[in-house]
C-alpha cells in the first residue's frame, strides 16, 4: 500500500514513478509515457501561463525540468497564479520547483532565477526536448527575452509551445523548429523589436480579431498610466497549463498538433 507519505517515500524512484502514473494507463500510450519520463522540459516564465503548466506536467510524468523566471510573487498575482500568501516575495521558479518536488520528490529541477537572458539561453536549452514558453511580453525586455529563447530553440531544432491569455481567451502558438528554423515564424524580427511598441509586436503574433473587446477597452482606458498592469483571469491562465500539457504529450509522442489554437472560455460558457 502507498497510502501514506512514508510508504510512498520508501519506494525507489522507478517504483514511485510507476505508481504515480498508473492512472494514466489506457489514456496515455505506454510509448508516450516512456517519452514523458525521459524528456527534459524547459518552462520559460513561471508566472500566469508558464507557472500553470508545471503541475500538470509533473503529474503526467515529466520528471526533468528547467524552470526560468526572474520575478517574485506579489499580492496581485494571487488572483490567478499558482502561489499562496506565504509565497509572497519568493521567486516564482523556486516556488514552481518546490511544487514539482512535492508531487514527485525524485523530479530533477534546475532553476534559473534570472530568467531568460542572452548569457544563459544556451544553458537553458541544453538537452531540452520541448519548451513551454510563458515569457511575459508586456515589456520590451520581455520581448527581447522571448526572441532570444526562440532564436536559440530554432538553432537547436527544439519545439516550442507559446501561450497568450487575453481576458477569457487563450491563444496557443506552436513552433516546430524541427521543420522551420525561423524564430517566431518570421512574424517578429530583431529589427522590429527595437523599432516597435509592445502592443504592435503582440499583434504580429496574435490575430487582431482574436483580441477580446473588453481587454482592448481596458488597455485604451489605461494606456497612459505608467503603473498599468494588463488584467488577467485565473481560468484563462490555468487553461494554458492544460493545453500546454497536452501539446507536450503529443509532441513527445510524435502526434501531429495544430500550429494555432484558440479557446474562448467566455464564448463557450455563454448561452447561444
Amino acid at each position: 500500500m502507498t497510502d501514506t507519505p512514508t510508504s510512498a517515500e520508501a519506494l525507489t524512484a522507478d517504483d514511485f514513478y510507476a505508481e504515480l502514473t498508473t492512472r494514466n494507463r489506457g489514456l496515455i500510450p505506454e510509448s508516450a509515457q516512456l517519452a514523458l519520463g525521459k524528456a527534459r522540459v524547459l518552462v520559460a516564465g513561471c508566472g500566469s501561463t508558464g507557472g500553470a503548466a508545471v503541475e500538470p506536467l509533473v503529474r503526467l510524468g515529466v520528471r526533468d525540468f528547467v524552470l526560468a523566471e526572474p520575478g517574485e510573487y506579489e499580492l496581485n498575482n494571487l488572483n490567478r497564479q499558482h502561489a499562496r500568501l506565504s509565497d509572497l516575495g519568493r521567486n516564482k521558479a523556486e516556488v514552481s520547483a518546490e511544487l514539482a518536488r512535492s508531487v514527485n520528490p525524485h523530479a530533477r529541477v534546475e532553476v534559473y532565477t534570472d530568467g531568460v537572458q542572452a548569457e544563459n539561453v544556451a544553458a537553458l536549452l541544453d538537452g531540452v526536448d520541448v519548451v513551454v514558453d510563458g515569457v511575459d511580453v508586456t515589456t520590451i525586455g520581455g520581448w527581447r527575452a522571448k526572441f532570444q529563447l526562440h532564436a536559440e530553440a530554432a538553432r537547436r531544432a527544439v519545439p516550442v509551445v507559446s501561450g497568450y491569455d487575453m481576458s477569457g481567451t487563450q491563444f496557443i502558438r506552436y513552433y516546430d523548429y524541427r521543420q522551420d528554423p525561423t524564430p517566431l515564424a518570421g512574424r517578429v524580427t530583431a529589427e522590429q523589436l527595437e523599432a516597435e511598441e509592445v502592443w504592435d509586436l503582440l499583434l504580429r503574433i496574435i490575430p487582431r480579431e482574436l483580441v477580446p473587446l473588453d481587454l482592448v477597452e481596458d488597455i485604451r482606458a489605461h494606456r497612459s498610466d505608467p503603473d498599468y498592469s494588463v488584467p488577467q483571469l485565473v481560468y484563462t491562465s490555468h487553461l494554458f497549463g492544460v493545453l500546454a500539457a497536452r501539446y507536450t504529450v503529443a509532441v513527445l509522442a510524435g502526434v501531429p498538433v495544430r500550429a494555432e489554437l484558440t479557446v474562448d472560455v467566455h464564448a463557450l460558457v455563454a448561452a447561444s
